[in-house]
C-alpha cells in the first residue's frame, strides 16, 4: 500500500529507509548564523548558498566537495560574503545571473546585494515584515524584477531602476509564503487562502482557492516545470496542486507525512511541514519538518522515495543546489513552540546531505 493513502496508485516500489550512517558524512556549515535560521537558497549558476537568519544578517558561502567517503562525495563551506538588515531575515532569493541576492524580513525592507561590488542596497519597503522575495521575469523588454509579499496583506513588484513599486496587488490577508517558477506565482496567505497569479499579468490574481489543507499554511513551493505547486501545513500534510483544471482532477492530490504514532496510544503525535524543495534536474521533491525528519518523494508516482530518521532539532529550511546534488538542510528552532523554547543549547548549523540518484530519482514501474 503506498505512503500517500487511497488516493495513490498502486505500484510495487519499496520505500527505502534512511539510516544514521546514510548522514554520518553530511558536513558542517562552517560559522554558521548565530541565531534561527529562516530560510537558505542555492545560487542557479554555482554552489554559493545563501542563508538568512532571525539575528538580521544574509550570509553567502561557498560549498565545494572534499573527496569521497562510503560512496558519497563530502563537502566544505566557507564564507564568502555578509550583509546586515535591521530586524530578523526571514527570505532570500537569488537572481537569475547568479550575481545578486534579494532578500527580506521583519525591518519591513527589501534588499539586494551585489556579489560584484560587495555591496548591498534598500529596493522594497511595506507597512509590515516582508515574508517572502522572489526575483521574476514580467517581460522580455523588463528583464528580471523583485516580488516581495508582506504581512501588510500585499505582494509588490519592484524594478531596480526605480525607487518605487511599479505595482502592488491586494492580497486577502497577510502573506505567509510565495514562490514562483517560469510565469507562475504563487501566494499562501493567512486564513487558508492561496493566490495564483499569471507572470504575463501580474498585476491580477488569475485565480484565487481555499487551500485543500485544513490548517495554516506553512510552506509553498512551485514545480520547477511551473504548472502547479505543492503546499505544506502545520498538521503534518502536504498538497499537490496544479493550475489547470483538468490537471489537478487527474494528478492533484495530498498526503500525510510528518506524523509519528505515539506509543500504546491511538493517536498520532503532528508536526509541521516547514520547507518543500524540489529536484531541479528530476522534478522529485523534499520535504523536511519541525519532526527533525527530511523525506524524498515522487510525486508522478504518489510514492517516498526515501525518508531518514530524526535529527533530534527542527529542520527550518532546505534547499537543493542547481543540478541537485546537494541537499542543504538547516537544523534551527522554527519557533513553533515560542520563544520560551528557544534555549541557548537549541542548534542553528545547516548540513550538506550529497543526494545520490539512488535517493532522488524516479523509479521505474515494476508488476
Amino acid at each position: 500500500m503506498s505512503l500517500f493513502g487511497s488516493q495513490a496508485q498502486s505500484t510495487s516500489t519499496i520505500t527505502s529507509v534512511g539510516t544514521e550512517n546514510d548522514l554520518a558524512n553530511d558536513c558542517v556549515l562552517t560559522s554558521p548564523p548565530e541565531d534561527s535560521i529562516s530560510d537558505m537558497a542555492f545560487s542557479p549558476q554555482s554552489d554559493l548558498i545563501a542563508v538568512a537568519s532571525w539575528d538580521k544578517k544574509v550570509r553567502i558561502y561557498e560549498v565545494a566537495p572534499t573527496g569521497e567517503n562510503q560512496g558519497r562525495t563530502i563537502y566544505q563551506s566557507q564564507g564568502r560574503a555578509l550583509y546586515d538588515h535591521q530586524a530578523p531575515v526571514l527570505s532570500v532569493h537569488w537572481s537569475p545571473d547568479g550575481s545578486k541576492v534579494a532578500s527580506g524580513g521583519a525591518d519591513k525592507a527589501g534588499r539586494v546585494y551585489d556579489l560584484q561590488t560587495g555591496q548591498s542596497a534598500q529596493v522594497a519597503a511595506h507597512d509590515a515584515t516582508i515574508s517572502s522575495v522572489r526575483w521574476v521575469d514580467i517581460g522580455p523588454s523588463q528583464g528580471p524584477m523583485i516580488a516581495t509579499a508582506s504581512w501588510d496583506k500585499t505582494l509588490k513588484y519592484w524594478d531596480l531602476r526605480q525607487q518605487n513599486a511599479i505595482s502592488t496587488v491586494q492580497l486577502p490577508e497577510r502573506a505567509y509564503s510565495m514562490d514562483s517558477q517560469k510565469q507562475l506565482l504563487v501566494v499562501g496567505t493567512a486564513e487558508r487562502q492561496i493566490c495564483v497569479i499569471d507572470l504575463s499579468n501580474p498585476q491580477t490574481i488569475f485565480k484565487r482557492i481555499d487551500s485543500p489543507l485544513k490548517w495554516q499554511t506553512k510552506v509553498i513551493t512551485c514545480y520547477p516545470t511551473g504548472d502547479g505547486y505543492a503546499i505544506g501545513s502545520i498538521e503534518g500534510r502536504c498538497a499537490l496542486q496544479y493550475v489547470d483544471a483538468a490537471q489537478q482532477s487527474a494528478k492533484g492530490f495530498s498526503f500525510k507525512c510528518h506524523r509519528t504514532t505515539v506509543p500504546n496510544r491511538n493517536e498520532s503525535q503532528v508536526f509541521a511541514v516547514n520547507a518543500i524543495s524540489f529536484h531541479p534536474i528530476y522534478g522529485t521533491f523534499s520535504t523536511a519538518g519541525a519532526d527533525g525528519c527530511f523525506n524524498f518523494w515522487d510525486k508522478e508516482a504518489k510514492h517516498r522515495l526515501k525518508g531518514w530518521p530524526s535529527r533530534q532539532a527542527t529542520i527550518s529550511s532546505t534547499a537543493f543546489n542547481r543540478n541537485g546534488t546537494i541537499f542543504a538542510y538547516a537544523l534551527s528552532y522554527d519557533w513553533s513552540k515560542g520563544y520560551q523554547f528557544n534555549t541557548p543549547e537549541y542548534p542553528n548549523i545547516v548540513r550538506f546531505h550529497n543526494a545520490t540518484d539512488d535517493e532522488t530519482k524516479q523509479r521505474k514501474k515494476t508488476r
